[in-house]
């Protein structure tokens, strides 16, 4: 470009006026993908009372391209991206409503992360087609994920489990919700772990003393060992109250998916909600008690081997 032509152009930029912020960084965005960098929004500045932004500033990502009201600097400290590769920098990706919309259906129907962009690229022509990289999906996968389970919404890992239900007829899975349709119960295994009671769930360890995710809810894995001295999972449960009243639903759900085949022994950490549970549901025959210090101690030392 001449150096009349740019004069030209820098005249026109300065000259242009927006009715709203959005405007204008779309403005410098569109311009930048034609230059080939890439732009993102700095500091603001506020009047008197904090009530309208008089200044907005726009740079460049490598900090070299500054936008303000009265002033627009067009100098780079490093290269320009070349024309076919600009639509990979990072303003000016983003997945648009209907790709997030296919995306969620697509995670809701088990296709894998990698899959979903391999649809996307097939469906689109190509991967400069797309409008986004393998880490804006996978960044969108996860996010909208935690967004729908913090909100309180149990569909979505209902509809995990009827589709595992649905994949394999002999997966089960049980659970109950509040009024405001927040999950409070999920009890699930699969044919192995069931096959895996019949054969070793004469003695059965389940201990409510886990709560390690985001969520604060209490998981119960109901374990054993088999003939190599290995633990083996019969099942997991998740419950938000631990009080007597959803241990025995756990119990009976964990029994309604071992057809009712109760072990002789139990060996808990000793919660006395548990315990009533127990007593009050009267599945098990012999029930051990073992504090949940040994509990630890047994499980570092399987952790070492």
């Amino acid at each position: 470009m001449s150096d009349d032509d740019s004069l030209m152009e820098y005249s026109e930029i300065v000259m242009k006026m927006f009715g709203s912020e959005d405007d204008g960084f779309e403005f410098y965005n569109n311009y930048a993908y034609e230059k080939g960098f890439s732009v993102r929004k700095e500091y603001c500045e506020w009047d008197n009372g904090h009530n309208e932004r008089t200044l907005r500033k726009f740079v460049c990502s490598c900090e070299g391209f500054r936008a303000e009201k009265e002033d627009f600097i067009d100098e780079h400290n490093h290269p320009m991206t070349e024309p076919d590769l600009a639509c990979f920098l990072r303003s000016h990706r983003r997945i648009n409503d209907d790709q997030k919309a296919e995306i969620v259906q697509l995670q809701i129907s088990g296709i894998h992360k990698h899959q979903i962009m391999d649809i996307m690229v097939r469906r689109y022509g190509g991967y400069d087609k797309v409008g986004f990289t393998s880490r804006d999906l996978y960044n969108f996968y996860h996010r909208n994920k935690a967004e729908t389970l913090s909100g309180g919404d149990a569909r979505t890992i209902i509809s995990y489990m009827t589709e595992s239900k649905r994949r394999d007829p002999d997966f089960f899975f049980q659970y109950k919700t509040d009024g405001r349709g927040h999950l409070t119960g999920l009890l699930w295994c699969d044919f192995q772990s069931q096959m895996d009671y019949r054969a070793f769930g004469d003695v059965v360890v389940f201990d409510g003393t886990y709560k390690t995710n985001r969520y604060n809810l209490t998981l119960v894995p109901f374990v054993g060992v088999n003939h190599h001295k290995s633990t083996v999972l019969f099942a997991c449960g998740i419950l938000s109250h631990e009080d007597t009243e959803s241990y025995v639903w756990l119990i009976r759900s964990f029994c309604d998916a071992m057809i009712q085949k109760h072990p002789i022994s139990v060996i808990t950490d000793g919660d006395h909600a548990m315990q009533k549970a127990i007593s009050i549901f009267g599945a098990f025959g012999v029930v051990g008690l073992v504090v949940g210090g040994i509990i630890a101690a047994a499980s570092s030392s399987s952790r070492r081997r």
